[in-house]
């Protein structure tokens, strides 16, 4: 299996070595390792620093294909999260010699545990799982003890979790002041995406009373809350297999505001947002990814496309 690497208007094609479809690729915080992922059961980490990427390390412990990897923020050393349809979901670090052995193995699951997302590092060593068996669950350290949490967040099963940025929105330029409560975001198989915050006076994980987003027609495959860039604004993308993405925008206290996007030709599969927070790049069941961004006039255009053949449409 091959996997692309763009770098600036470049693009490098590398073999994975993977026996089985690739699901997932994350870079690291500092771009220069990747982790991949596969129903070959394996995680492939590669050293993407010179023009062709070098594999370093293979990590084996799940028992069925693995849907998604998360890398944690760097001051926690280098580890590494994967969920997969065993039901499984596996948190491993870093040693010597590129060498990976698991810290954490939560089994907490009756289903496949389809999305992993660490939390802004700033509220520690925390990460949110979602699985088909309808639950999301909350792993984090504490001293030397993991804990773990769970409850229901979508009937029929959940697909995605994502979480909110750790600053307020218009926090970076002084407009207001302190940090985010702790917010996720879901997607799930009831065609809904949901947002739960988390309630610090008992420790629990509650929806929010206008956090449920309704427009699609069918499952929401993937969701994403984008990066803070300044703006006084909150904004979450969102996929289904209806072939839609919506862009949802909330200002402090008000209702989520919903945009689409051009319907797609294909099911969309995954949404993920730039560094930066102004690009968004969109999946599609066509083998095709596009990259979006929005104008002066508020209407969100084509910026690059680029196809399974690793051609780029600009």
């Amino acid at each position: 299996m091959g996997v692309y690497k763009k770098m600036a208007s470049t693009m490098t094609t590398f073999e994975s070595f993977h026996q089985d479809m690739i699901h997932d690729t994350q870079p690291d915080y500092y771009g220069t390792r990747l982790a991949t992922c596969s129903s070959d059961r394996l995680i492939k980490i590669f050293d993407i620093t010179s023009k062709q990427p070098k594999a370093i390390a293979e990590l084996a412990g799940h028992s069925g294909p693995v849907w998604q990897v998360s890398w944690a923020h760097p001051k926690f050393g280098s580890m590494l999260a994967s969920c997969g349809y065993d039901r499984k979901v596996i948190i491993w670090k870093e040693g010597q010699n590129n060498l990976w052995t698991p810290v954490k193995e939560y089994t907490g699951h009756s289903s496949s545990v389809n999305s992993v997302a660490w939390a802004p590092h700033e509220y520690g060593l925390v990460l949110a799982c979602a699985s088909s068996d309808g639950h999301i669950s909350v792993i984090s350290y504490q001293g030397d003890t993991w804990n773990e949490t769970k409850f229901h967040g979508h009937t029929g099963g959940c697909t995605s979790v994502s979480w909110c940025p750790y600053l307020k929105p218009g926090a970076l330029f002084g407009v207001v002041e302190g940090a985010n409560p702790k917010r996720i975001v879901t997607g799930g198989c009831d065609n809904t995406a949901r947002v739960w915050q988390f309630d610090e006076s008992d420790k629990t994980w509650k929806p929010e009373s206008n956090g449920v987003l309704t427009g699609h027609q069918d499952w929401v495959r993937d969701v994403a809350w984008a990066p803070n860039i300044g703006l006084p604004v909150s904004t979450v993308a969102t996929c289904s297999q209806d072939r839609k993405c919506f862009i949802w925008t909330q200002s402090e206290n008000s209702d989520w505001k919903k945009t689409e996007l051009p319907q797609f030709p294909a099911p969309v599969w995954r949404v993920s947002w730039s560094i930066t927070g102004n690009i968004l790049a969109v999946s599609t069941g066509d083998n095709r990814v596009t990259l979006w961004k929005e104008n002066t006039d508020g209407e969100w255009t084509i910026v690059s496309a680029v196809t399974e053949n690793g051609v780029s449409e600009n």
